[in-house]
């Protein structure tokens, strides 16, 4: 190599290009890995009555069904994502697709409730461990000006698996039995997989920080710019990397105090999502409204979610990623409560604050996750990705469990919501406060 060779800038050369096909492939295949977390997430819900039935299984044993695969997500974001910045995302979405693929497979053939809790705990493991190394993915090729965007268009895969596994639950489930939905289940994160064998680039960042020789830089370089030359530069220059391990790295480096923020923000947003999530049908059907409307409205907050993705993203991008996601938050405070006022109004208004409320919530949930992947460096994102979500499922496991203790109380559905309007509250201004602290320039201590 010559001593006067310029080494090639990775990032600014992501942040100059046109976005290509290698890119949109990446947020697609990214897509469809978030689209079967959320597929598998809801299904379980669909097929417990008929496990259950042919089972002969009490109500109680259902929950440590439902927890056991989100206990196993918590596990893999917290333990196994920070593999991903150390072996390659690549490796680990590939690897931990086929995982959950097989391990959904077996659960076909579980006979007891026993074996079904333990696969489904490994399941979610699978899943956990492939969630932040596609979003770390999805952050590192995209450009400056459309990463907020890309990550919420992938995390809009997580809704719509939601929407599709009620549909496909409802054609399969009285026509082949509740371990159809398990065969539908196995087979999709096959395909995924494969597809992500065949297409999935390496993270140039991975590969330059492993020093692996340059010609498999550039090739990875070269299917973003196909008009670059064969021949490509024996230097490449991509984010410093952090000298602690990549958990470590999450409170060194000045960053402490904005991870302790996105941690609180996360089991917030999750508390509210989940508690929304898990108490509204029974809480609509307690005031009168009819099962349609019931099914609608809990419909309309999902769909909410995934509308709130094309505002927010670009937002963020735009105008920057604190006061967009700040503005979303304290908003969300004042249609929660508009919400909560609707509960026992005609239906028209009470599904168009469920929508609003959605809006806020599930799009708050989407926007804070790409507001994680931005604010860490790339060494380090999917490991801040993956403690984010990981801490943050103690939110989720929480708040259904508050509002359950709420209405123990006798308190009305109305006033849950407008107590529900306090979290948002509070996220809007923390995000506000890690704005002033790291607005500028980002996390303290990147590149």
């Amino acid at each position: 190599m010559s001593s006067t060779e310029v080494a090639f800038d990775v990032p600014s050369f992501i942040d100059s290009r046109r976005t290509g096909l290698t890119q949109y492939g990446i947020v697609l295949l990214c897509g469809l890995v978030m689209f079967l977390d959320g597929f598998d997430t809801q299904a379980i819900s669909y097929m417990a009555p008929s496990i259950a039935k042919e089972w002969g299984l009490t109500k109680q044993l259902l929950g440590p069904i439902f927890s056991s695969a989100l206990t196993g997500l918590m596990v893999g974001y917290l333990l196994v994502s920070p593999f991903s910045d150390r072996f390659g995302h690549r490796k680990l979405v590939i690897i931990s697709t086929f995982a959950f693929a097989l391990l959904t497979f077996a659960t076909i053939f579980a006979t007891n409730v026993t074996e079904l809790i333990a696969l489904r705990f490994l399941t979610g493991i699978a899943l956990g461990s492939v969630v932040p190394s596609a979003i770390a993915l999805t952050t590192e090729f995209s450009p400056a000006r459309l990463r907020a965007t890309f990550v919420l268009a992938i995390y809009c895969g997580f809704s719509l698996g939601f929407v599709a596994a009620g549909a496909v639950a409802a054609w399969a489930i009285p026509e082949y039995g509740w371990r159809s939905m398990l065969w539908i289940g196995a087979a999709a994160p096959m395909v995924v997989g494969i597809l992500a064998l065949m297409f999935l680039p390496e993270s140039m960042d991975f590969l330059i920080r492993t020093k692996a020789k340059p010609d498999a830089v550039w090739l990875v370089v070269r299917r973003v710019d196909r008009a670059l030359p064969v021949q490509g530069p024996t230097q490449f220059v991509t984010e410093a990397a952090e000298r602690r391990s990549a958990v470590g790295s999450l409170l060194s480096s000045g960053r402490a105090a904005g991870t302790l923020v996105i941690w609180v923000v996360f089991m917030l947003n999750l508390a509210e999502f989940y508690a929304l999530q898990s108490w509204l049908p029974s809480m609509l059907t307690n005031v009168g409204h009819s099962l349609n409307t019931v099914a609608l409205a809990t419909t309309m907050t999902t769909v909410g979610g995934i509308v709130a993705a094309f505002a927010i993203g670009p937002a963020m991008d735009r105008i920057g990623p604190y006061g967009s996601l700040a503005t979303v938050y304290l908003a969300g405070v004042l249609f929660v409560v508009m919400f909560g006022y609707s509960i026992d109004k005609p239906s028209w208004m009470m599904v168009a604050t469920a929508f609003c409320a959605g809006f806020c919530i599930s799009g708050g949930q989407k926007s804070v996750i790409a507001l994680a992947a931005i604010y860490y460096p790339t060494s380090i994102r999917s490991t801040g990705v993956g403690w984010a979500l990981g801490i943050g499922r103690l939110g989720g496991i929480g708040g259904p469990l508050l509002i359950g203790a709420l209405l123990a109380y006798h308190l009305s559905a109305q006033h849950i919501l407008y107590v529900a309007g306090i979290p948002m509250l509070i996220a809007g201004l923390l995000i506000l406060l890690l704005g002033y602290w790291y607005g500028r320039g980002g996390a303290k201590g990147e590149g």
